[in-house]
């Protein structure tokens, strides 16, 4: 691990040299994260993309994607696109990207189980804005709204969300 890692411990999530206080799924930590399980993976998942909500916050890095009307992520296992930014008309399980609480305002993309999502090993697995300090998320990485704004643009592709089976 480096210090460029975002690091889920004990104590918060740990990120070039701060500790943020975060939250996770409410199934825990899991090492067989499965889909509808509610647990965060056990695993060293690679940043792989940003979206943010346009006409809420200015974009946050020059390689964000925005989030328009229309925009899901399926959760369709055993869908060819399961696991992959889809957009209406979807027909099958998927969740809205575009919502009207500001949970994903700002969304980081991780890795797991992509590009070749093994159907039901969980989906849209993210780092995104939390509810409130201890609400669990639905197996995401959850923070406050302005430690995720600060650490969005200190994060490049490419960089780590380690969750470790030490936490389990």
């Amino acid at each position: 691990m480096s210090a460029d890692d975002l690091v889920l411990t004990r104590l918060g999530c740990r990120f070039l040299g701060r500790r943020f206080p975060c939250t996770i799924g409410r199934g825990g930590i899991r090492a067989d994260k499965r889909e509808g399980d509610g647990a965060t993976p056990i695993a060293a998942m690679t940043i792989v993309g940003m979206l943010y909500r346009p006409d809420r916050i200015a974009r946050p890095v020059p390689w964000a994607e925005p989030i328009t009307p229309g925009d899901l992520w399926s959760d369709a296992s055993g869908q060819p696109d399961y696991n992959t930014h889809v957009r209406t008309p979807y027909p099958h399980s998927h969740e809205a990207l575009r919502r009207a609480d500001p949970l994903y305002d700002l969304v980081l993309v991780t890795d797991w189980n992509w590009p070749d999502a093994e159907d039901g090993k969980g989906s849209a697995i993210f780092v995104h804005q939390w509810r409130r300090p201890g609400f669990p998320t639905e197996g995401c990485v959850a923070f406050r709204r302005d430690h995720l704004h600060w650490s969005a643009a200190r994060i490049e592709a490419g960089t780590r969300l380690v969750v470790s089976e030490t936490l389990a």
